[in-house]
Formats: C-alpha cells, sequence, structure tokens
C-alpha cells in the first residue's frame, strides 16, 4: 500500500503523516485548483473518478457558486517588505477573497485584518465564501509590530463561473449495497480539520481494497456543506442502496477517540462503533446526534436520513488549535492516525459480518456432535466458549436478530460469535 512516489516508511501511521505534510501546503477552497491538486495527490494512492459540477447548477436548495482561485496575495510595507504572504501560508488570506489592489493606512486595513489575541503567535482561518469580502489573516504580534503608514494590498485572486469538484472511489462488495465514507477536501492548512481524515480515508480504502468485503463501499471526497449537498443531489435515485455511512474528520490529533451518533441514533452503524469501542476499552466519548459539525448532518437531513454517523478524535471546535496555524502536522501524529484507521477496519469488518441468520432445525437443540462440531473444538483453549457462541447462535438465529445482538445479549466477543455462526452454516444448520 504504497503510492507512487511516496517513500516507505514503517507502519501505515508513518505514510498517512507523509501524505498530510504533502497536502498540506495547498491552498485548498470549496472549489478551485487547490481541490483538485490535492485530489490528483489522492488519486496516486486510490483511482478516483472526479466529477466537476458547473457554477449555477442547483444543488437541493444550494446553487453551486463561482470557482474561486487564488496565484498570489501580500500586505507590503512602504520599503516593499511582505509583513504578511501567501507564498508562506495559505492561512493568511480570507477564504474566498475578492481581488483588490490597493494602497492604504493602516487604520483602514486594520478592518480586514483577523487575529486570535489569546493566542498572538497563531494565525486563524477564516472564510467568506457567500459574501463578497477580501481580508488577510495574520499573527497577533505581527498586527502589534505594525507601525502607523501606508501599505500596499494585494489579492491576486479570481472569483468565475467555473466547477466544484468532488471525487468517489469505490471498493466492490459481494453485494450492491454501499456504505459511504465521506471526508472534507476544502480546508487549506490544516492537518487535522481536514488532512488527517482525507488521509484514513484513503488508507482504508486501500486496505478494502486487499479484501473482498461484504458490502460496497464508496469513499467521497468532497468540499464541506455544499460538496456533500452536491453528491447527495446529483445521487438522490440510488440514496435506496446506502446502508450505513461515516464521516471522518479530526482523525489525526491526541485526544480520545469520539463517535458521534447518526441522527436516528440506533442505526447499525452506531451499534457498532459504541461496540467496537467500548469491547476494545480504548479511552473514548460517544455523543448524541447535532445538526452542527460535519457533513453527517447534511446525509442525516430528513428527507434522506441515513444512518451515517461521525468519527473523529477530539471534536470539531474542541481543542485550542482548531481552525488555526497551529493545526500543522507537528500537531497530529501517526499513531494517532493509525489508531483511527484501525477503529474503522474494526468497525467496518463486524458491519460486514453482522449478518441475520435463520436456525433450520429450530425444534429442540439440535445435535451438534453428529455433525462434528463439538469434535472441531477439542483441544481449543476456548474451547466452552465457543461452544456456548454456538448455542447462543443457534438460541438467536430468528431471521430478526444479527450477530451483534447476539454478542451483546450473551456477552460472548463478536469474533467468537461470527465463529460459531461461519461453522453453523458450514453443517446446513443455518442459514442467512
Amino acid at each position: 500500500m504504497t503510492a507512487a512516489g511516496e517513500e516507505p516508511t514503517t507502519s501505515a501511521g508513518g505514510r498517512m503523516h507523509a501524505l498530510v505534510e504533502r497536502l498540506y501546503p495547498l491552498c485548498r477552497s470549496i472549489t478551485g485548483d487547490g481541490v483538485r491538486a490535492t485530489l490528483d495527490i489522492v488519486g496516486e494512492y486510490v483511482p478516483l473518478e472526479v466529477h466537476e459540477v458547473p457554477t449555477g447548477t442547483q444543488v437541493l436548495d444550494w446553487t453551486v457558486p463561482q470557482e474561486w482561485n487564488i496565484r498570489d496575495a501580500y500586505i507590503a510595507d512602504a520599503a516593499g517588505n511582505r509583513v504578511v504572504d501567501f507564498a508562506a501560508s495559505s492561512l493568511h488570506v480570507l477564504g474566498y477573497s475578492v481581488p483588490v489592489a490597493r494602497t492604504m493606512p493602516l487604520s483602514e486595513l486594520r478592518e480586514h485584518l483577523h487575529t486570535l489575541p489569546d493566542h498572538p503567535t497563531w494565525v486563524p482561518y477564516r472564510t467568506s465564501y457567500y459574501t463578497p469580502e477580501w481580508g488577510f489573516c495574520l499573527a497577533q504580534e505581527t498586527l502589534d509590530a505594525l507601525p502607523d503608514g501606508e501599505y500596499e494590498v494585494c489579492v491576486d485572486s479570481t472569483l468565475a463561473d467555473g466547477h466544484l469538484t468532488y471525487a468517489e472511489h469505490v471498493v466492490p462488495g459481494q453485494v450492491a449495497e454501499e456504505v459511504i465514507v465521506s471526508c472534507h477536501v476544502c480546508h487549506p492548512s490544516l492537518a487535522n480539520d481536514n488532512l488527517a481524515g482525507i488521509a484514513v480515508a484513503t488508507f482504508l480504502a486501500m486496505a478494502l481494497a486487499e479484501e473482498t468485503p461484504y458490502y460496497t463501499y464508496r469513499f467521497i471526497y468532497a468540499p464541506g456543506t455544499i460538496g456533500a449537498i452536491t453528491w447527495l443531489a446529483r445521487n438522490a435515485e440510488r440514496i435506496e442502496k446506502v446502508r450505513h455511512g461515516l464521516v471522518l474528520a479530526c482523525a489525526g490529533d491526541p485526544g480520545r477517540l469520539t463517535y458521534k451518533r447518526s441522527r436516528r441514533g440506533d442505526a447499525e452503524i452506531d451499534r457498532v462503533l459504541r461496540h467496537v469501542l467500548t469491547s476494545s476499552e480504548r479511552p473514548h466519548h460517544i455523543t448524541e446526534f447535532t445538526p452542527y459539525g460535519y457533513d453527517e448532518r447534511q446525509y442525516c437531513s430528513p428527507g434522506f436520513d441515513l444512518g451515517v454517523g461521525s468519527l473523529s478524535r477530539t471534536p470539531y471546535a474542541g481543542y485550542p488549535e482548531y481552525h488555526t496555524s497551529a493545526d500543522n502536522p507537528g500537531f497530529v501524529s501517526p499513531e494517532a492516525m493509525e489508531d483511527t484507521l484501525t477503529v474503522c477496519r474494526e468497525a467496518f469488518s463486524l458491519l460486514d459480518r453482522n449478518r441475520r441468520y435463520v436456525n433450520l432445525s429450530p425444534y429442540g437443540e439440535p445435535q451438534l456432535g453428529r455433525r462434528g462440531l463439538y469434535d472441531s473444538l477439542g483441544g481449543r483453549s476456548d474451547a466452552k466458549q465457543a461452544q456456548m457462541a454456538m448455542l447462543w447462535v443457534l438460541s438467536m438465529a430468528d431471521g430478526e436478530r444479527g450477530l451483534l445482538d447476539v454478542a451483546e445479549r450473551s456477552g460472548l466477543p463478536f469474533d467468537s460469535v461470527a465463529g460459531a455462526a461461519d461453522a453453523l452454516a458450514s453443517a446446513g444448520l443455518i442459514k442467512a
């Protein structure tokens, strides 16, 4: 699982971190060449189908906006020194800034400057997607050091009819029913929010491609809000194929894992993530759905009502570095991203095996010994557990309850229950 040109490292976490570092300098927004450049790099890891949706396209209650691109931006003092420079960090420019080329006094310029007084060395991330405006983001200490006087202000950007860009990668499964995995690709130089999510999603897709999953897995790389809404608008006729989903964001910080339930609150993905996190004994937190956050709120909107939850480490706005220059590659770790990836793999493995079975010999307990099922347990250290798992599966195989129900009711490990179901199915005692 190494992309073309990628330096081999010893762990998936290290390779994900290398991807974050590679993507970090790019200036992303909800449209534009930064999104395309990001998808080009992701496409070196997994093949992508890239979609371009023209400006003005109606997508549900929204309209695809004009495309924004930026070549350069700076504030220069009277001597021509760039005191704020887009080339140093894409965060320095208010996202979607309209073009400007003026000279003005500091007193007027201040109206267009954004800082974080409580964190004087950090640069904030700010946008103005749907209101024509221009501005710069800078460290408070930089602003404090600026003397009064005239400053040259330049934002060399364009807002013109173009396209909104998103991409999909599909891992075919044994059935056409789908699990969607969604991450946003619209933030500029923010390592945790959103690059760690992109990296985990990409390496999850690579891992699943090496298996034969039961469900078909569709990975969606789209700008936040408008991108998910565009995907839903363009896929409304096939939404019925989506059985489960997960939004990935803030996937690499040092905090404990956090799972946010779907709007339904009892969707299968909700139960699976709760079981995986609880049984692993990882530090974690499970929160109820709220209609604020990432794109789970679009997928869960009442008209679609998909069973989509959200997995992160520290949730959005829950850490001081959120939406600031302090959310850099040093803030995310290979270990945290690898842990997030592992939970995703465990959850989807459980989801894929969570079949509902029917007992084909439901009148009394079938004789397991003459079918060799007891003999198959001989010498196993977990023979007693495996025997109990068989009995529990037979008892609950009524076509209504899945293997996760069996595991939770019996208190047995899901893997033991799934193994018992495989043995019983092979013996012709149950069928899915």
